[in-house]
């Protein structure tokens, strides 16, 4: 869920926040617009910005393997905050953007950040045709019919790394939560999020190396709100599982100070059908002592699912400015599989 140095929004967007982490994307929202139960997500609109909620998000990882069956991760994300509900052509515009781009192999970790102001060209996002970018990072389409993101286009580099991928979906856009309508928090902070799970690629990872040629499967999130966690939230642990089986599981646990985690989870079947499931539904227990946990213990009850998480490469660390984990896992079990793990919220390993 997203994911990924949102902190860095919640502090550009409510100033103060900035000295609560990620408990700064549960400050107040007043002005914006709130998510509501009743707003069905519609298409190809919702592919591109919302200037009226305070946060949004476009984000992509992959499991990827070589011809040796090498296994590598990338992440891209590209986010959008605003000083204020509105938007506005030049320097008056109030959108920040923030890239994150992040590549994992079994022994090394790369990443990387931009950031930029709205109204000059250097970062944002159309929905049709669709393309988001920050300087030369872009994700974009390359679908001739049907839904923009059923064809992707997707490049970053960093220091020592690139990538350069072409993305084909092979089955549906699939709405979270209820319809679209993701809560996060039993004082009821939601979001609206889609998530499109289905994707083949190919393409170029550039490494000290040299070039490796690869191919896997993706997972694209879309995701806005205005304050999407409770104030006592302060980080979550978030997976996407691609399972052999054919279906997908994203789940997430949002850690609270004053209280139990709050869960949820849906399973998505090889059709693309989803099944929401509420807090509770889903457990996530760490498998190591290490902080942050890069084992897990996943069970979902009700799909007779358990299975444990491995990170291929436990030292996934993003050290950009609000610093969190991101990485490549396998899954053993009662299902096989494999997918991405983020964990927010949690002091660096040393």
């Amino acid at each position: 869920m997203n994911a990924r140095c949102l902190a860095l929004l919640a502090a550009l967007a409510a100033g103060p926040a900035c000295a609560q982490g990620y408990a700064g994307l549960g400050t107040r929202a007043e002005g914006f617009a709130i998510p509501s139960p009743d707003t069905r997500l519609s298409f190809p609109d919702d592919h591109g910005p919302h200037p009226e909620y305070r946060i949004e998000w476009w984000y992509l990882t992959a499991n990827l393997t070589d011809a040796a069956g090498t296994d590598y991760g990338i992440q891209w994300t590209l986010f959008r905050s605003a000083l204020a509900p509105f938007e506005a052509e030049g320097w008056a515009s109030p959108q920040i953007w923030l890239g994150n781009a992040g590549l994992s192999t079994p022994t090394e970790h790369y990443a990387a950040e931009r950031l930029a102001r709205g109204g000059t060209g250097l970062a944002g996002a159309t929905a049709q045709p669709f393309e988001a970018w920050i300087d030369d990072w872009r994700m974009a389409s390359t679908a001739m019919t049907g839904d923009q993101l059923d064809a992707l286009s997707l490049t970053a580099n960093g220091d020592g790394f690139a990538y350069d991928l072409a993305l084909t979906a092979n089955g549906p856009l699939v709405p979270q939560g209820i319809d679209g309508y993701s809560v996060k928090s039993r004082e009821g902070q939601a979001s609206h999020y889609y998530s499109q799970p289905f994707y083949d690629i190919t393409g170029t990872l550039s490494l000290p190396s040299g070039p490796v040629e690869v191919t896997g499967q993706g997972w694209l999130d879309r995701e806005y709100s205005s304050q999407p966690l409770s104030e006592t939230q302060d980080g979550w642990d978030w997976i996407s599982l691609h399972l052999d089986s054919g279906a997908k599981l994203m789940g997430f646990r949002l850690r609270d100070r004053e209280s139990a985690a709050f869960t949820s989870a849906t399973w998505i079947a090889p059709d693309g059908t989803p099944t929401p499931y509420r807090d509770g539904a889903l457990t996530m227990t760490p498998a190591t002592d290490a902080e942050p946990p890069t084992g897990w213990q996943i069970d979902l009850p009700a799909q007779d699912l358990s299975v444990q998480l491995d990170a291929i490469n436990p030292k996934s660390w993003m050290p950009l400015t609000f610093p969190y984990w991101e990485g490549p896992v396998r899954v053993t079990g009662s299902h096989q599989g494999r997918g991405y793990l983020e964990m927010t919220g949690y002091p660096a390993p040393e």
